[in-house]
This record gives structure tokens, C-alpha cells and sequence, in this order.
């Protein structure tokens, strides 16, 4: 019946509307600022070993879910009735899974599970039926990922039932499963293995996609410190940390958009096979971006609530780390993307190493400054090496 068949669902390859992101797939994004607040909040209201470990764990999920949408989208267009439907679908799923975050290891550990299974899940099924008539190869890789991620779901769902403990290993057997898939190719025995020549992507669509999903993350940080700031009695020491949080977030704003996403945007619209350079640069690299700028917002927190406290190695720890682990993404990211480690932002993580063997002695508030001046610095000798190079140079 015309209008029902999988392949009308496709987008069309090669037209302008190929590489478009629309409207709705932003507002799919939105969902995520939440996702992205819960992250925050519950890492800064459980800061300990644990917490940190089972907030990685719901980062790594909620990266999971979103990238994993992103793809499926680079293949079907939301413009189509039932690919908005089902978007919206997963709209709804991922605000329930947002909202139980905070009891994740609590209360609501299954309502998590079962939100991220039907999310994964569905989606995958709904991709494999609308690829049914786009070629063998899409049908067979679709196939697979649906195995591996039905078998992954299985592990989430029983981690729900369990008491903390084994949850948090249950789920990690299940994260495992999950991040193992794209790295095996999503081998199934019997239908063998996918190989990078067979993810036609569009490159300009998923460079896109990530980028969008980065401003979104940044923009939650800034909202983070301004209703901080909002809710505190106005000092010249709040103003002091307000300023260095927003200065920070600028920074981190720079050293991706500026020579990161221009520069990744540009190889994967010219690579051979941009299903490969996808799955590195875009799939896995981002993870320490976005675990950067969610740590770097409880650092801001951090600054705000504690800014004369010294000596907390855990504090220290959180707004070191941010920055730390948002110039490991950009390293990884750029690499891949040009060939070429940046130098600047190996020498930026020199000097955060550096930085704690002074957490002893400084003050919170200045650690939190000297970390900015770290990004400052590593973006300043960036476009210094870089500016006027064009978009397709490797990196100096």
C-alpha cells in the first residue's frame, strides 16, 4: 500500500533534505536537557565512590540511548508520519527514564530499566520493519543489533528486580553487552559480523546531530550555575565563581565548535567510509566530552557551596576532572577526526595533572579558577596553531 512500506520512511539520499536536522529531532533533544540536569544533580547529591561509579553507569545509558537514535535517524526521515511517531514515543520513554534517575539504584531501579529497554528495544524494531525493503544488508544489520540489544535489555531488566549491589552488576554486565555490540561489529553467529563499508551515513546529519546534542549539554551547565547563583546572597565571591563557571563553559564551547566539530564536519562528509569514522569519532569519543561537562557542572556547584574549603581530594577531584575529561574527549575526537593528536590539549592535561599536587594548599574557588585558565590557555594556543588552516588539515 502506498505510503507504507519501509522505504518510504528513508530519507533520500543525496538530496538537500539528507543531511537536515529537523525540527523534531531537536525537540527529541530537548528531552535530554533533563536527562542531563538528573545526571548533575544526582552525581552532586551522591559524591562518593559509589555515586561517581553509578553515575557514569546512567551516563553511559542515557549517551546510549541518544546516539543510538541519532543513527537510526541518519537512515529514516522524521518527516514521515510513523518515524514521528515514533520519536515521539521515544520522547515519552525518555522522560521517564529521566525522571527516575534519582532512585535509579533506589525505588525506580526497574522503572529505569524497563524505560531503557522499551526505548532500545522498540527503536530497533521499529528500524529493522522500515528497513525491510531498503537491501539486504541494512535488513541483516538491523537484525543484529536488535539481538544484541534484546540480550543486553535482558540484563537491565533483571538488574531491576535485584537489591543495589547486584544491580550495579547486573546492569554493568548489561553496559558491557551494549558497548561491546558496534566494537564486534554486532557479530550474531550465523549472520557473521557488519563491517564500516556497510553504514552509509550521512557525515554532515551526524556531525550535526552530536554537535546540537553538545550545545544542549553546555547550555545545561550554564543554567546550572546562573540559578545557582540566583538562589545565593549576591558577594563579590559568588560573582567571582559565577563568572569563572560561565568563563569555563565559554571555554569548552570554544575548543569543540571552534576547530573540533568545523574540522570533523568536513572529514566525514569527504571519508570512504564514514560509518567507520562515525562510530569512533561520534559514537564513542563524545563519551568523556559529555561526562566532562556534566562534571564540570557539579564542580561549579561544588565552587559555589564550598569555595574556602582545601584539601578535599573529591572536590579537588571533580573540578580537575571536568576539564580533564572534556579535553580527553576533544583529543580522541580530533584525532580521529584529523590524524592528529592536538598537541595543546595534551599539554592542557599536563598541567591539570600538575594543578593536584597543589589541591592540598589551594582553596576551592581557585582551583576551580586555575582550571578555566587551563582551557583558556589550551584554546588560545589552538587557534594560534590552527587559524586560517583550511577545514581539511590535519592538526599541529
Amino acid at each position: 500500500m502506498a505510503g507504507t512500506t519501509g522505504k518510504n520512511w528513508l530519507r533520500s539520499k543525496g538530496s538537500p533534505a539528507d543531511s537536515k536536522v529537523s525540527f523534531l529531532e531537536l525537540f527529541f533533544d530537548l528531552v535530554f536537557v533533563f536527562s542531563i540536569s538528573q545526571l548533575s544533580h544526582a552525581l552532586a547529591a551522591h559524591y562518593t565512590p559509589l555515586g561517581a561509579v553509578e553515575a557514569a553507569l546512567m551516563t553511559f545509558a542515557v549517551w546510549w540511548v541518544w546516539v543510538f537514535t541519532a543513527w537510526v535517524t541518519n537512515w529514516l526521515d522524521p518527516e514521515k508520519m510513523p518515524v514521528r511517531g515514533m520519536l515521539v514515543a521515544l520522547m515519552l520513554l525518555g522522560l521517564v527514564l529521566s525522571a527516575s534517575i534519582p532512585e535509579a539504584f533506589g525505588d525506580k531501579g526497574l522503572l529505569f530499566a524497563a524505560a531503557y529497554v522499551l526505548m532500545q528495544v522498540g527503536r530497533s524494531f521499529f528500524a529493522l520493519y522500515a528497513m525491510k525493503d531498503a537491501g539486504r544488508s541494512n535488513y541483516l544489520n538491523f537484525i543484529r543489533i536488535s539481538t544484541w540489544l534484546a540480550v543486553a535489555g535482558v540484563f537491565w531488566i533483571a538488574g531491576g528486580f535485584l537489591d543495589h549491589e547486584g544491580r550495579l552488576i547486573t546492569w554493568i554486565i548489561a553496559l558491557l553487552i551494549d558497548y561491546a555490540g558496534p566494537a564486534s561489529g554486532f557479530f550474531v553467529p550465523g549472520l557473521g559480523k557488519s563491517t564500516a563499508a556497510d553504514w552509509d551515513v550521512s557525515g554532515a546529519h551526524m556531525a550535526e546531530r552530536c554537535a546540537l546534542f553538545i550545545i544542549i549539554c553546555l547550555g545545561e551547565a550554564i543554567l546550572v550555575s546562573g540559578r545557582t547563583f540566583s538562589e545565593l546572597p549576591f558577594s563579590g565571591l559568588t560573582t567571582v565563581v559565577f563568572v569563572t563557571g560561565f568563563v569555563g563553559t565559554v571555554a569548552m564551547w570554544w575548543l569543540y565548535f571552534r576547530f573540533g566539530h568545523q574540522r570533523a564536519a568536513h572529514r566525514i562528509e569527504h571519508d570512504e567510509t564514514p560509518g567507520r569514522l562515525a562510530r569512533q569519532a561520534f559514537t564513542y569519543a563524545h563519551i568523556p566530552i559529555l561526562a566532562g561537562i556534566i562534571v564540570h557542572a557539579v564542580a561549579v556547584e561544588f565552587m559555589f557551596s564550598h569555595p574556602h574549603d582545601s584539601g578535599d581530594v573529591g572536590v579537588m577531584a571533580a573540578i580537575l576532572g571536568g576539564s580533564g575529561l572534556f579535553l580527553v574527549g576533544n583529543l580522541w575526537f580530533k584525532g580521529a577526526t584529523s590524524g592528529r593528536a592536538p598537541l595543546s590539549h595534551i599539554a592542557g592535561l599536563v598541567l591539570l595533572v600538575l594543578l593536584a599536587f597543589l589541591a592540598p594548599v589551594l582553596e576551592v574557588y581557585v582551583m576551580g579558577i586555575l582550571a578555566t585558565l587551563v582551557l583558556i590557555v589550551v584554546a588560545a594556543w589552538e587557534y594560534r596553531s590552527l587559524a586560517g588552516r583550511p577545514a581539511g588539515r590535519t592538526l599541529h
